[in-house]
């Protein structure tokens, strides 16, 4: 779909609901952007403090140690880990080390 303005705009609008009306599909340009560009970037999905985590962890701090300097818990450093695997797509695996891994992450990222 082509973005326009003015009358312009409304002839991309009434295509956008013909092909709606022929069973197709009309997907806002923006949209399709961001999901793309979260794609090609898995740190994209991270919050900037789930960011941190990892930058910590990639200076050797233990959890404990990740927890003070954000002045949190252990336990929020526990579940922040939690979600950045989840984002980072690093399910359980026997051979794979998904905390290093999502520092590895962070450090190519």
């Amino acid at each position: 779909m082509r973005r326009a303005s003015g009358h312009g705009a409304l002839s991309v609008l009434g295509a956008g609901w013909i092909d709606l009306g022929v069973g197709g599909t009309v997907v806002d340009p923006e949209v399709v952007r961001q999901l793309l560009a979260r794609r090609r970037d898995p740190l994209g999905r991270l919050t900037p403090r789930e960011r941190e985590v990892p930058a910590l962890m990639a200076e050797g701090r233990s959890n404990a140690a990740v927890a003070r300097a954000l002045v949190g818990t252990e336990a929020a450093v526990a579940t922040h880990m939690a979600n950045i695997l989840l984002k980072l797509d690093l399910p359980p695996a026997p051979d794979d080390h998904r905390r290093v891994r999502a520092v590895l992450a962070h450090l190519r990222g």
